[in-house]
Order: C-alpha cells, then structure tokens, then sequence
C-alpha cells in the first residue's frame, strides 16, 4: 500500500537540500541544491522543444555516461536558454564548482535552470549561491522548493512510502511551473529522490512509464518551454532487495509510488496556473486504446475555447465535442456521451437535455470533473488542466518587466 506521508526531497534517508537567496532576483530564494550521502543512480526525461537550454544539454551528456550522481544545483530567475557557446560554458561552470564545493567529482553533478530566456547568467551570483547553499544544506527541503519558483504561487512537493517485505522505501519531490504548461513536456521542473536500491535501467524504464501519465497529462496554455525536465535520484539508503531489472513485483510497487507522487505534483502544477481559478480534471473514456484516449483528452485540455467557456461557467459541450473532433482520432460522434460532474449533458444521438442551473453549480466549483465517454472500447486516459483568464494574460504580458 502507498501512503501519502509529510516532506518533500530530504524524506527519503540520506538526502539534504538548501535554498537560498544569492542575488538572481531581487529579493526571493533563487538557489537550490540537492544532495545524496551516497551515489545515486539516475532517471530522467526531458523537454521535446527543438530549441533546449544549456542545462538540459548538460545533463543529458552527464547522464549519457551512465555513471552515478550526488548532486543537483537549479537556478531560477534565468534559464540559461538561446545563449549560445557562452551559455554551454556557464552550465558546465556551474556543474564544476558544485562539484567543487561539495569536494566530489564533475560527473556526479547535475543542473537546472529556469526562469527568462535569452540571458546569460550571473555566474558572481551562481557561484555565490552554490557556496552558500552547499554551507547551508540539511532538512530544508521547503527552501529548495521555494528557491525554484518563478511565478508560482505556492511550493510544490510531496512525498509516500510503501513497504516491501518489512522494507519501508521513500519517495519525495519537489517541482515548479504554472505557465507555459503543455503537454509532452511542460514548462516545469521536477525532481524526486528515493532511497530505494534500484539500478539505473529499471530506474529510467520507470521514469519513462510514469512521466507519460503524470507530466505530460497536464496543461495550462498550451506552449512548451526550452528548459523542461525530470530528474529521478536513487541512492539505495532503504536496503530493499535490488532491483536489477524492469520487472517483479518490487519493480511493479516502486513505479506505482513513483506514478503517484508525480501524479500528485503535475496536479499541483495546474492548480497553480497562471491567473487559474478552476482545476478540471478531464475523463476521456470508451477509447479503443489508451492512446487513442490520451489523444483525444489533450486535445480537449488544450482547447483555447473550452478552457474560457469553463472559466465563463459555460456547459458549452459543442466546443468540447469539436475538440475531440480534430484530435485526429476515429469515432462516431453521435455515439459520444458527456457529464459535467454528476450532471449529463450530452446523450447519445446529440440527446441534450439538461439543466443549464445545475450544470453551472458543477461549473462553479474550484475542481471540475468532466468525463466524455466515447463508446468504442474499454480504455481510458485522465488529463488535468484549467482555465484560461483575463489574469493569465496580463501575467504573461509582463513577464520580463
């Protein structure tokens, strides 16, 4: 049984972190870092953007050795992105005094950055940041997931526990975004940590089942940023039996941990989106396949149209139907079935008979269900998103002033 326990990255045993405010921005904690008593093995995933910041460069070369890792330093305020060779050395500058400062070698660090594209960093203000958040490291988990904001509105992490044969095994994590959230991935970090013993293989194998229903089952507006990724850090503290290969039933329950707490942080991402005020999660069901689901929820979460009739508590279904309509999937839209909650709104046959009250007392609430059910199968997708409002343009359109 998974539990849902209290924490964030320094939950699992031997995992510190610091968060600190070394001058990025003007006031707010802009540093934090990550560190693991042993080495760890490593998952991760990235951003599918042609365009990718220098970190995501780095820590895709980092990991391409398939070495094991110690550290993690992030960066907000500045993405380190389109800055060129100059941007590619200061990511490799920040990998070197980490690594430095914490007395182990380059090719256990990794780094992150976020924030505005097309700066160079501060790099007087990084290293003055890797040297005071390595001097400050502890339980401070809240303070790296503070430092990692950029324009959210609250901090981000979470932690469970499950036991294997008297093993009790930890996960935590922490992650920002709430903008430029799109599916595949989205403008967001996240990292986790877990003292399970596990090798690197069934470690990415996890990493690549769970990211697809987690991460990249959320939107907020649609548009996907440079700097997107995930990092998944494993250093064995717990002393379950290895897990050696992508399978058996210790492999099963970790990765039915892992897809949980990383459902439980991409759900925080779009209740924390920018100018949001409904979360709505959306039940795409009676798909042929689970990707034929998952293609036509998208597709509904990213519509422009049915994410302002929700914000305007408008039972607009046709938007929804429309939407589906150019997933590029096949069904017969008379077959379609529609509920706002507990109220139906769309029969078969284009059956309309509802009660526009009720329907808007469903709209009205902060979290919204809608479940579509295309009647040709058995398979199902879940996808979460918001809506869209008058304050999420005037965010973004003063983002760098």
């Amino acid at each position: 049984m998974i539990t849902d326990i209290q924490g964030g990255i320094t939950a699992p045993r031997g995992f510190t972190a610091a968060g600190v405010h070394c001058g990025i921005k003007k006031a707010k904690k802009d540093f934090a870092l990550i560190y693991s008593d042993t080495p760890a093995t490593v998952g991760s995933a990235y951003t599918k953007n042609v365009v990718q910041a220098a970190p995501v460069l780095v820590d895709k070369a980092q990991c391409a050795r398939g070495g094991t890792f110690r550290a993690l330093a992030v960066n907000s305020g500045n993405a380190n992105a389109c800055t060129g060779s100059r941007g590619m050395q200061d990511a490799w500058a920040m990998v070197t005094l980490t690594a430095a400062a914490l007395h182990i070698v380059p090719e256990e660090v990794l780094v992150s950055s976020t924030g505005v594209i097309g700066q160079y960093l501060p790099m007087d203000r990084i290293a003055e940041g890797i040297q005071l958040s390595a001097q400050s490291l502890g339980n401070h988990g809240t303070c790296a997931a503070e430092a990692i904001r950029t324009t959210d509105t609250f901090t981000k992490e979470a932690a469970v526990q499950f036991e294997h044969e008297g093993v009790t095994i930890t996960l935590g994590g922490m992650a920002k975004g709430s903008g430029m959230i799109a599916p595949n991935m989205a403008t967001m970090l996240a990292f986790v940590t877990t003292d399970a013993a596990i090798a690197g293989g069934p470690l990415q194998a996890a990493t690549n089942a769970t990211v697809p229903r987690s991460f990249n089952r959320i939107s907020v507006d649609g548009d996907m940023s440079t700097n997107d990724m995930v990092i998944v850090l494993a250093n064995g503290r717990a002393g379950n039996p290895h897990i050696g290969e992508p399978s058996g039933a210790l492999y099963e329950a970790f990765t039915a941990a892992l897809e949980r707490l990383l459902v439980t942080l991409s759900k925080m991402i779009v209740m924390d989106g920018e100018g949001a005020t409904k979360f709505v999660e959306i039940r795409m069901m009676g798909a042929l396949t689970e990707a034929e689901a998952d293609t036509a929820a998208r597709a509904v979460a990213n519509s422009n149209l049915v994410k302002t009739a929700i914000h305007g508590e408008d039972a607009n279904w046709g938007r929804i139907l429309a939407a589906i309509g150019y997933s590029g999937i096949t069904f017969d839209p008379a077959l379609v079935t529609m509920h706002f909650g507990d109220v139906p709104i769309l029969g078969q046959n284009y059956a309309i008979d509802f009660s526009e009250e009720r329907a808007k007392e469903v709209l009205k609430a902060r979290e919204i269900v809608i479940t579509i059910d295309l009647h040709r199968g058995s398979a199902h997708a879940i996808f979460w998103t918001c809506d869209l409002s008058k304050e999420y343009v005037a965010i973004n359109a003063n983002y760098r002033t």
